[in-house]
């Protein structure tokens, strides 16, 4: 009996996906769930399961893109499952197992790359291709570790531009490329260009004096790690900073719904993580009742997520506001673009020792300019400048961003 694989609903308003990647060969035995495919929406990327057991017959190619509900591929269930595929009984662990050295690791995986050529060497999978197209790569200088040679989003991942600092060197050449852009690259698109057309959007500016944040990591991050099992890092003093900034300035955590203004009472900060493919915002729930360690543990699982592109859809739906972080780059000042619904987003950038007066004297500090963009619609300059004076004065005395007989004890969770 033949069995239709069928691309399933990937969420509310989605009607297409894309085919990214064949996970199984044609003519292979899937098992039951089993995942067979990689499908790229506007949203995130998802796998087609295998709904029952059987053979594998692909109908559509890698790349294309395919609405919801139609067939991609069908499953022989009669087909009796080959006796060379049972799986291998796994080993046994020891008591105690060697620690693999990266040098090991290397050498088994061109140990590995050697023994596979064959059809498919040299050829890149679309997500593959997409990350090798982004570093200015090559894929004939890429050794693939797929199945026939194939180069993997993994071997894509891991492979570096030929010269030291991962500069390439140009041959002259003065070809030029088409490529069709994906599914989530063109949601992006739409919604800048919404943001740009239909919000009243303003960006003002503020500087923020990071010494005493840096002196507090400096002292407590040993400890934080120790207690909580997570690095301190920046983003939860600018979270938590926010919180507080939003609670008191609600228009800013507010919304426009046609002729209605929504307020929240809740604080869904939306992070923006730049992935392998493209930008994604994750979302922290409920950011106003959570406490730093637990704010960075969510950092650290959100983002992990979107740059493996494991995200779900849920994770990344429902933002309140945005804070983007622009200064790992290197920038110096931007002025980043609201992400709609909402109505204003906070920008970060790089921490840069600048001269500054303090105290009637010339000192180097380490100083960050930050951003916020809003949608003058709803909120007004005594609001947004409020709002990121608050942001302010909250970084530069972190003691004050949670009260206690010993503020920081109290509010690193010790």
């Amino acid at each position: 009996m033949a069995l239709e694989l069928k691309i399933p609903s990937v969420g509310e308003s989605v009607t297409e996906v894309t085919i990214s990647q064949w996970l199984k060969e044609d003519g292979d035995y899937v098992e039951m769930d089993e995942a067979v495919a990689e499908l790229e929406s506007e949203k995130a990327t998802v796998e087609l399961n295998a709904e029952q057991g059987g053979t594998l017959k692909i109908l559509v190619a890698e790349g294309e893109d395919v609405a919801v509900g139609a067939v991609v591929a069908t499953i022989d269930t009669s087909a009796e499952k080959p006796a060379d595929s049972a799986p291998k009984e796994e080993p046994k662990a020891e008591a105690a197992q060697p620690v693999e050295t990266p040098a090991a690791k290397s050498e088994k995986k061109v140990e590995a790359v050697e023994s596979k050529s064959g059809y498919a060497e040299g050829t890149p999978s679309p997500a593959a291709r997409k990350i090798l197209d982004e570093k200015g790569i090559n894929p004939s200088s890429v050794k693939g570790t797929g199945r026939g040679g194939r180069i993997t989003k993994a071997d894509a991942l891991y492979a570096n531009a030929g010269e030291p600092g991962g500069f390439i060197v140009s041959n002259g050449s003065r070809e030029e490329r088409r490529e069709k852009m994906s599914n989530l690259r063109k949601a992006v698109s739409r919604r800048l260009v919404a943001a740009k057309n239909e919000t009243a959007m303003l960006t003002t500016f503020n500087e923020v004096d990071m010494k005493p944040i840096m002196d507090l990591r400096k002292k407590h991050k040993q400890r934080f790690k120790e207690t909580h099992g997570v690095g301190l890092g920046f983003m939860s003093f600018f979270t938590r900073a926010c919180v507080l900034a939003l609670q008191k300035f609600p228009a800013v955590n507010a919304y426009i719904d046609g002729t209605e203004m929504i307020y929240h009472d809740f604080i869904d900060i939306s992070i923006a993580v730049s992935g392998p493919k493209g930008l994604m915002v994750p979302v922290i729930r409920n950011a106003e009742a959570l406490q730093m360690a637990e704010i960075e543990g969510e950092v650290v699982r959100l983002a992990t997520k979107a740059r493996d592109g494991k995200i779900s859809i849920d994770e990344m739906t429902g933002g309140t506001f945005t804070i983007s972080n622009g200064g790992v780059f290197g920038s110096m000042m931007s002025t980043p673009i609201i992400n709609p619904p909402q109505s204003a987003i906070l920008g970060m950038h790089n921490i840069i020792e600048r001269p500054v007066v303090v105290d009637g004297q010339i000192v180097a500090r380490p100083m960050m300019y930050v951003a916020l963009s809003y949608d003058h619609r709803i909120i007004d300059g005594r609001e947004s400048v409020g709002f990121l004076v608050t942001v302010k004065n909250l970084l530069e005395n972190p003691e004050k961003l949670l009260g206690g007989k010993d503020p920081v004890e109290s509010l690193l969770g010790f």
